[in-house]
């Protein structure tokens, strides 16, 4: 089976434009899938075929000449007895005469079209010569992705070789193959390949699909697997809650937790209690209250003498968190340190002593907390917040901060829902929490589809709710301007909102600001003492101000579903009626009319995460985790949902009955990724 890796043979000459394609050994060329195909296994007489269709016809030559139009042209006329068609060149060789010699047999292959006086051409077509010896193709002629230099024939000539040296072995067993009615690999491999007009008529080529498809999943379920358990190796401490802090904590909350909440509590405290690590994914909509489920966590691991650490990605969320658990905490006397990069030198030198020396119990703070000079005591949690935001070094600095025989255990947050399909496949190495209800009381938001030429209504808007003491926020995406995308400049923005809303308190806070002048305006924004808050989006994730009922976004047509719904759960968090009203500008692409669609017509976190996928594809959405797993090349997460569930029993099978059969299929698949390497 594995000389199919073996690297292709005889390529010395076009290696180079071979690797810029990735094909580097006999594997790659197979799943080098035709781009399209073109027929040229049978000739139409030129009467019966129709304007854009793509065919072959053949006849005899009766005429060429050369035209000049507004560049030189030539003519070649053919008949086949039933009617004649003119083949049309701009590129041709002065010897044309011979090679167009009247008389001559060809056959031509291209686009049906109409030249200006309406009669039947064809533009630059494929020309074969007609002779005993060169008979009509049994198969499609496959047209191959490839790149400059590099001709499509080469491609065929070494897809031949492949299927000559029999080098496709079956990776599945004949009871899975029955089961679940898939072709063999090599049966699908060759119909891709050198599809038929008669498998093509009756669509075999979405079978052979359909078994890359299974292989494709089967081989990341056991990739997944694979990490899944090495992670799940990994020694920790086993942390029971001894209910010091968790009973008093809970009976002091001026609210209940919801069913989900205590539901994810459990999964999460029965992880911690196991000596094995815990690498938990915890996601929530906006406002579900995953805090405190952390803060929860936090405490466990204090109770048992551990210290824990949250961690987020920006200075504004870390420190709302901080005060907030503090604020909490404080019937404790727990030790909670503050680290951002925002310290001075002393602080900064105090809050990593406190770290090392075991006097802080729960650390909380943005990147600063894994820089190298941190070290902790004694590390039992980490809880990193909206981690799509780190990537997966960043977090591994972190974990890898424990003791050398122990690793703390690992909770992630997510404010942004993860579709279940890509729960399944690309974070298949972790065990999934979701907090799927909101806490009671929350007030519905309204979603507000607004024109930008309605703007002074909106402003109007925005006033009279200042004049009920409410506060707004305004966002802008950019804070330069930028002549590509015509965005408003944040700064612009203040301007005019500062004049027209006169004398209403307007801030301005932008990700270029100081930390200390950012938080200062927050504060601000937070105490009421300003109404309205323009802001680029650093405001996005976590920031908690109740008394806020207006979400003004500007541009929203250059925004993503996530990134939307997120600015959109700022607001809604007290018990006013909240508006997000989305300013938008003519012309919307047709993404743009999808999102703007799905976001004005749902809150449900988890119905707008399904539907970016199905708008962006997984890549976007996966970010930084997806630098370390290759992309799916032929399965759709969301289409091909019933084969990724069969795909994981499938696995499960091969691992436990023919673990041969796995090894070969994950190395098949993964073979070039590093990922793989470092299982």
């Amino acid at each position: 089976m594995m000389q199919i890796l073996e690297p292709l043979h005889n390529v010395a000459k076009i290696s180079a434009k071979l690797a810029k394609l990735n094909l580097l050994c006999y594997w790659d060329l197979a799943l080098h899938i035709p781009l399209r195909y073109e027929d040229l296994t049978k000739v139409y007489s030129i009467a019966e075929v129709k304007l854009g269709q793509q065919v072959m016809v053949q006849g005899k030559i009766i005429g060429h000449e050369i035209v000049h139009r507004k560049t030189k042209q030539l003519l070649v006329r053919i008949d086949d007895g039933s009617s004649i068609i003119t083949l049309l060149f701009f590129h041709f060789f002065p010897s044309y005469a011979t090679q167009y010699a009247i008389g001559k047999q060809i056959r031509a292959h291209g686009e049906i079209k109409n030249d200006y006086m309406g009669n039947k051409t064809i533009v630059h077509p494929k020309i074969q010569t007609v002779n005993e010896e060169v008979k009509l193709s049994n198969t499609f002629s496959p047209i191959y992705p490839t790149t400059n230099g590099l001709a499509n024939s080469a491609i065929i000539s070494l897809v031949d070789q492949l299927f000559d040296a029999n080098f496709i072995s079956e990776t599945l067993p004949q009871s899975i193959l029955d089961k679940y009615e898939l072709l063999g690999l090599e049966q699908a491999l060759l119909t891709l390949h050198k599809l038929t007009p008669q498998q093509f008529a009756n669509n075999y080529q979405k079978q052979a699909l359909r078994r890359l498809k299974f292989d494709e999943l089967i081989a990341q379920q056991l990739l997944m697997q694979k990490i899944y358990a090495s992670k799940h190796h990994n020694p920790a401490p086993a942390i029971k809650t001894t209910n010091q802090y968790l009973v008093p904590l809970l009976s002091k909350l001026p609210f209940e937790l919801t069913k989900a909440q205590n539901r994810v509590m459990r999964e999460i405290l029965q992880d911690m209690s196991q000596a094995q690590q815990m690498n938990r994914l915890l996601q929530g909509d906006v406002g579900s209250g995953k805090t405190i489920v952390a803060t929860i966590s936090a405490l466990t691991a204090i109770e048992n003498q551990f210290q824990a650490v949250i961690m987020a990605p920006t200075e504004i969320l870390a420190e709302q968190h901080y005060s907030k658990i503090s604020k909490l905490l404080e019937p404790f006397s727990i030790k909670v340190v503050w680290l951002a990069g925002s310290l001075t030198p002393k602080q900064k030198k105090q809050a990593t002593q406190a770290c090392v020396d075991g006097s802080a119990q729960l650390i909380i703070g943005t990147h600063a907390v894994f820089q190298k000079n941190v070290e902790f005591a004694n590390l039992g949690l980490v809880v990193i917040d909206e981690q799509h935001r780190f990537g997966v070094e960043q977090r591994l600095a972190l974990v890898n901060k424990g003791n050398k025989n122990q690793y703390p255990h690992q909770l992630m947050m997510s404010a942004t829902p993860i579709p279940r399909s890509l729960a399944m496949s690309y974070y298949a190495d972790l065990d999934v929490s979701s907090i799927d209800e909101l806490p009671p009381g929350r007030t519905p938001i309204k979603t507000l589809l607004i024109n930008n030429n309605r703007r002074n209504e909106v402003l109007k808007f925005v006033r009279e709710h200042a004049n009920l003491g409410h506060q707004s926020y305004w966002v802008c995406p950019l804070i330069e301007e930028s002549e590509k995308l015509e965005l408003e400049n944040a700064i612009n923005t203040y301007n005019e909102l500062c004049t027209a809303l006169a004398p209403i308190k307007v801030g301005l806070v932008h990700g270029k600001m100081k930390p200390k002048d950012k938080a200062e305006i927050m504060a601000d924004f937070v105490s009421g003492w300003t109404q309205v808050l323009v802001a680029t989006t650093v405001i996005e994730v976590g920031v908690d101000v109740p008394n806020a009922s207006i979400m003004v976004i500007e541009h929203s047509e250059r925004m993503g579903l996530a990134q939307l719904h997120q600015l959109r759960g700022r607001v809604g968090r007290g018990d006013i009626e909240s508006q997000c009203i989305l300013l938008y500008e003519n012309k919307l692409s047709e993404i743009a009319k999808q999102r703007l669609k799905v976001i004005s017509t749902t809150t449900d976190g988890f119905e707008i995460a399904r539907q970016d996928l199905l708008i962006r594809g997984p890549g976007e959405l996966l970010g930084q985790r997806q630098s370390g797993l290759p992309a799916l090349r032929f399965a759709n997460l969301e289409e091909d949902l019933d084969i990724l569930h069969a795909a994981r029993e499938i696995a499960k099978l091969l691992v436990e009955t023919y673990p041969i059969k796995a090894k070969q299929l994950v190395e098949l698949w993964f073979h070039n990724k590093q990922i793989y390497s470092g299982i």
